[in-house]
This record gives C-alpha cells, structure tokens and sequence, in this order.
C-alpha cells in the first residue's frame, strides 16, 4: 500500500524529516566508481556504448572497458598518483567517459571544465584544483598552453610538445610493467567539479566514489532489468555538467545502453538525431524544451521513438509543460531535481520497473524521495524545519553529499551543518502524498516591500504569451519597495506588442505585488552550457540602460 506523507515522517529532536516511501537500497562497500559502472560489460561487450550523432564513429561497452585500463596504465606511466586532479577540457565526445573512468581508475581525480571558457577561467580552475595534468583537444590548446602542465590531446590533430592520446594507448598496451596495481579506496575523491554552489562564486565540490555509488544506486534502483542493453539516450547535455557525466556517462554505461552523442545544440540536428538513432530517452534543459515547443518542426514526427524527457538543471515553466503535452502527447515529461554537491540527481519522478513499486509523480512536481534519502525543508529566518504543505528551503542528508569545498572550509561549513544535512539554496515543499514541488532559488527570490516573489512564476506567465519566445525575470534595487521585478524578454519576429503592452499583460495576471516593473526587449537570454538563466548578466545590463535612460 502507498505511504502518506504523515507516514514518511520522523520528528528528530523537533525536526520534521521526510523519507523516501520505497525501501533503502544497499549501497555496495569497497568497490570504486569505474568498477560499479563496468560491471558486467563482458556481457555487452559488442554493444555500442557511444556512437557520434553526425559522424558515426562509435565505440562499444568492451572498447570503452579496454580503452580505460589503457589510459589508465598511461597515465601512471606519466606520474599520475592517487589524489593528482586531472583538468578534463573537452567537448561531447565518445572517449569522454574513457576519460573520466580512465583517470578515476588511476586513483586520480577528474575535474571537468568548459572548453568555451576564457583563457582565464581555465587558468583559475586549474589553479584552484593544483591540477597536474590537462586532457584537452587542439582547438582548445592554445587556452593550456602557457599554464606549464602535461597536456594530452585528444582527435586527429597533432600539436607540438603534446602527449598524443592514441600513441599513449598503444604504449600502455605494449608496455610491460612491475608497477604494483593501483589501490582505489570507495572514500577516496574520484571528481571535484566546480560549482557555484548557494553563493555564487566557482568552487571546486569534492566528491568521492563512495558518493556517486550511491547516488547511481538510489536513481537506478527502479530500472527494469529488461531495460539493460536496450535503451538509447541523447547525450546532448555537457559532459562536464554533473547531470552529464552522473546522469548520462555513468548511468548510461552501468545499464549497458547507448548514448548518442552531441557536442552543440541545435533544434534541427537535435530532432534529426532523435530519429535516425531511434533514441527511446532524451535528458534535457529547458531552453531546449522551450525550442522544440515554440519552433515549427519541418521532420516526421511520426518517426520518432522517444518515451520520454528528463528536465532538470533549471525549473521549467508550468506554460511549456502544458504545451510541449499538447504538441508531443505521447512523449511523457519528468522533472528532475539534483545539484552537483549531492553528486547530480536528489529527486526524480518514478521510472522504471512497476514492481519495485514504481510511482509517477504528479506533473509540475520533480518527483519523490529518492530511496536511502532524508529531506527536510527549513524556514530560512528562523532555521525551524517546516511540516509538509509549507514551503522552506530544501534541505537534504544522504551518502551522496558531498565531502566539502576543496579548501574552502567556510563555504562548507555554510553548506553542510554540523547535522550533515546539505542546504541547498532552494524552496520547495512536500505534499501529503510524498511530492516535492520547487518554487524557486531562495537567492533569487525578489522581495518587494517584504513580499516574496519567485521569478520563475512570472517567467512562466510570460513564456505562454503566443508573442513571447523566451524571458527572463531578475530582481532590481529600489529605494522605496528594496527591489522590484525586472525582465527581459525576447519577442517573436512578428511581435506587434509594445514593452508597455506586455508590463499590462503581466499585471493582469498577478497579485500587485508581483507586477513587473521594468522589462526591456532583447534579442537573447543569456544561459549558461546547462540551462541556467544567467541573471547576474541580466541585472547588469538592466542597471547599465536604467542609468543611460535617467542619466541627463
């Protein structure tokens, strides 16, 4: 029988803490992140593991197995010892999970970045991270060359004073060496990607094996076992993003399916690889949701064999929910709620096996608590943990938690409390039958005159107005009500309304507190590689044309 809410909770010492309504799962000891995901792949060893969405190189479960050990055995070849950081600086590409699995396998530590990154931010990253190895390819070079480390690079091209990675490869199979095995412990760090966190500034998030074990181990925990070997995923989201390499690379190769891999979106290269790979799930952002709902589609729908989507990363307005089920009703939506300091997915609607008591979340929420995880939601004023109904900031305890901040024990101890619970910087509330509804960011809430107002309500009135194609709300200071909404918005081609039309359109659609008082038409909103609004930029640009405008 189903649990209520009421059933789920546990005060502890006056606080109210919500658990997942399945069975814990068991979290297996001793064994490492590339151990727990290649298990069994002798038995998928033909399999395609990866295959590239436009040129069709591809490599399959046993290849990625191989390749692993063999970079693995180069790079201790090269000096790599347990705790080195590795500086990953590539787009999507078939080998990254070799990669990733091949350096964690050496004992040391994979740090992803952006290859669209400045110069700059590498340098900081690499900096803070005291890497001593970058993989990277020759486009990106000329970004590492000056910072005086090893660097691999990887695809066809050859640059001078590099390791080249298919000749490290070849060499590591050929070589025959004493060295001792390497010894990989489960609470050794095997990732430190860099997260902005609840407070802005890039940080690098430590994260052990033991974690993302345990994080695979509570999302996976439904599959249906006559899904392993059998399901294709688009691999379109970064790989240097924790949803990219938790949710796709490692998901994808501990259930022995087949990833798709694209390195940049674009709509019509998105739905073409839909179709000729015959992809069955698609992980995705909401921008590019919001593409796929407001674009005209020019291919044969009628081809696609896509069950499902997967957003997450960012909130995704009520407006194109309802509107991408209109368009694709037979293609259902689930939203997922994770954050890179609890190792990627922390809420999920149930997928799966119905047997395992598998539970679809109601639409608009992002799904139940996950098995082995404990959740509560705490007034942001007081600190007192609310009852269910009441939104609070999402707070959450579980093995996937992260180690900390790499040397930044400030930031961690703002993070996680003494208690272990991680506080995640967002609202959210759990209803009476166990789902957890997000409301938004607890640093972007607006307040105005006292009032909290959620950008991502006004964002999704906006979004279905037939005129508007994409928007973007922030918070603007103000001397008499502390701050008040603005937004940003991109119009349609053939838009008519005026910015004044569209301030009335809102206004007539919220309480007063809520009204939008400034908005500017603007061709773009700027987003960041996952999805996420960038709104410190928007603020910016909002402040720089309110000065010009009052400026005599």
């Amino acid at each position: 029988m189903e649990k209520t809410t009421k059933e789920l909770t546990k005060v502890e010492d006056e606080d109210i803490v919500f658990r997942s309504r399945f069975p814990s799962v068991s979290i297996p000891d001793n064994v490492t992140l590339p151990e727990f995901v290649l298990k069994d792949a002798e038995l998928y060893a033909d399999h395609v593991a990866f295959v590239d969405a436009t040129t069709k190189k591809s490599c399959t479960h046993g290849e990625v197995v191989r390749d692993v050990r063999r970079f693995s055995k180069g790079l201790r070849s090269l000096g790599l010892r347990t705790g080195h950081v590795v500086v990953v600086i590539l787009p999507n590409v078939i080998e990254y999970a070799i990669v990733a699995l091949g350096v964690m396998t050496a004992g040391g530590v994979f740090s992803g970045a952006n290859p669209s990154s400045h110069s700059s931010e590498i340098k900081k990253q690499v900096d803070l991270a005291e890497a001593k190895l970058i993989v990277t390819d020759e486009r990106t070079y000329n970004k590492v060359k000056e910072l005086g480390l090893p660097v691999i690079i990887l695809g066809e091209e050859r640059v001078q004073g590099t390791i080249y990675w298919d000749e490290l490869l070849a060499t590591s199979e050929r070589s025959i060496t004493n060295e001792t095995e390497t010894v990989v412990n489960q609470n050794d760090l095997c990732a430190l990607p860099f997260s902005s966190g609840t407070t802005g500034l890039s940080k690098g998030v430590m994260l052990t094996h033991r974690n993302i074990v345990a994080n695979l181990c509570s999302t996976l925990f439904s599959v249906n076992p006559d899904y392993i070997g059998k399901v294709t995923i688009l691999g379109l989201i970064p790989y240097f993003h924790i949803y990219g390499l938790t949710g796709i690379l490692c998901a994808n190769i501990r259930n022995k399916g087949k990833v798709v891999v694209m390195g940049r979106y674009d709509l019509s290269s998105v739905l073409k690889a839909l179709i000729e790979h015959e992809v069955h799930f698609a992980p995705l952002v909401p921008p590019i949701l919001l593409g796929l709902v407001k674009h005209p589609l020019d291919e044969d729908l009628a081809k696609l064999q896509l069950r499902s989507v997967m957003t997450a990363a960012a909130p995704l307005a009520p407006e194109i929910y309802e509107e991408f089920r209109r368009k694709f009703p037979q293609i259902e939506v689930q939203e997922a709620y994770g954050m890179t300091e609890h190792s990627c997915i922390t809420l999920t609607h149930g997928h799966g096996d119905p047997n395992k008591g598998h539970h679809t979340a109601k639409k608009r929420s992002v799904g139940c608590i996950l098995p082995n995880l404990e959740v509560k939601f705490v007034d942001p004023d007081t600190g007192r943990s609310l009852p269910a109904n009441t939104p609070g900031e999402v707070c959450v305890r579980s093995q996937c938690v992260m180690k900390g901040y790499y040397k930044n024990e400030a930031e961690t101890a703002q993070t996680i409390d003494e208690y272990g619970w991680l506080h995640t910087g967002d609202i959210g509330y759990i209803d009476d039958e166990g789902d957890l509804f997000i409301v938004d960011r607890l640093k972007e809430l607006i307040k105005y005159k006292g009032f909290q107002v959620a950008p991502a309500e006004l964002e999704g009135i906006l979004l279905g107005h037939p005129s508007v194609e994409d928007a973007a709300v922030v918070g603007l200071p103000d001397k008499e009500a502390g701050e008040i909404p603005g937004a940003h918005v991109v119009m349609s081609k053939d838009a008519k309304e005026s910015e004044e039309d569209m301030m009335k359109y809102i206004a007539n659609n919220v309480a007063h507190y809520k009204k939008v008082r400034v908005l500017h038409f603007v061709d773009e909103i700027p987003k960041s590689p996952s999805g996420k609004i960038m709104r410190r930029l928007i603020k910016q640009k909002m402040l720089e044309n309110i000065t010009k405008s009052t400026s005599p």
